[in-house]
């Protein structure tokens, strides 16, 4: 039998979900080996197969190396391949894939900070965004007002927003000076400014939301804005046992790019702004007067906050 489904190998080569290609083979806009293709097709190593007359260079599952890297998204850049405004994408800063392509997992809207994960592996991007897996969000968050007990009960209970109930997993106080306050809350899904939604249907503003962790990985203390670290195989696996995929042989860092991230982690690179690509001084994280996020385990957020905001 060949090594797997026609639409599990497009899904998990990051073409879409598994019901996206299902739906891209029913339209007739997929060959195998010149021939038609329908749902339930296998395909091995060594078919052609093209989508739209493009051709998909396929590698079978267990062969490919799984990769992920983390991505500090500074304010001002899109969470697309291509804007038709022409702003900044988070793509552009991403290192080069031969034959292959980083499936960002989640999203962050423009005025959003933070963590942002990307993969290439689709299907594990795919589990990791899927409600059902319940992977949990957590954000740092810039309140204009008071979050009160009554109201931090009501928004972990649950609100009804336009698309449904929404809540909080979890919701803590952190620090703040004057009327801005900073909150660390957690959630279990992605909406649409989610976040934010929250917090203005109990009539507080957000200023600024940082995503500081997504499922297992936290964001690298060592790591600037507008900068990427890959993950090695230990961070990578946890995300795979969270999703409860296989590990795949030959993940992580090996050679050269092992000794480069270490370099990075003992030395960090400079911050980059999205909205001056060329500043070479890079710029400082130290938040504004309105005070920061007080510190999380082993790590200060109040490093992080001068480019803060976040989509959800």
């Amino acid at each position: 039998m060949k090594d797997e489904k026609l639409q599990k190998a497009l899904a998990r080569m990051g073409l879409g979900s598994r019901r996206q290609m299902e739906e891209v083979i029913k339209s007739g806009r997929v060959t195998v080996n010149n021939g038609p293709a329908t749902i339930g097709d296998r395909v091995e190593q060594g078919d052609e197969i093209r989508v739209d007359g493009r051709q998909i260079k396929y590698t079978a599952e267990n062969e490919k190396r799984r990769r992920v890297i983390a991505y500090y998204k500074p304010e001002g850049e899109v969470c697309s391949a291509k804007d038709p405004e022409g702003r900044p994408t988070v793509f552009e800063r991403l290192p080069k894939l031969t034959h292959d392509r980083w499936v960002m997992v989640g999203r962050l809207d423009i005025n959003s900070t933070g963590l942002l994960l990307f993969t290439n592996d689709g299907e594990m991007a795919h589990r990791l965004m899927h409600p059902s897996n319940e992977v949990t969000r957590e954000y740092a968050v810039r309140v204009l007002g008071e979050v009160t007990s009554d109201i931090a009960r009501t928004l972990t209970a649950g609100v009804m927003l336009e698309d449904g109930m929404a809540q909080f997993e979890d919701i803590k106080e952190g620090g703040g000076e004057g009327v801005n306050k900073w909150y660390h809350v957690k959630l279990k899904e992605g909406r649409n400014r989610e976040v934010r939604r929250l917090f203005e249907s109990q009539g507080l503003k957000v200023s600024r939301l940082l995503r500081t962790r997504y499922g297992t990985i936290s964001l690298p203390k060592e790591l600037r804005t507008g900068r990427f670290l890959e993950l090695d195989k230990k961070d990578i696996n946890t995300l795979t046992d969270l999703v409860s995929l296989r590990p795949r042989y030959g993940t992580g860092l090996h050679g050269a790019a092992k000794e480069k991230q270490e370099r990075i982690k003992s030395k960090p690179l400079k911050a980059r702004r999205s909205d001056n690509r060329n500043d070479s001084r890079g710029n400082s994280t130290k938040p504004k007067s309105s005070g920061s996020p007080a510190s999380r385990g082993t790590r200060n957020t109040r490093d992080r906050s001068n480019n803060n905001s976040n989509k959800r």
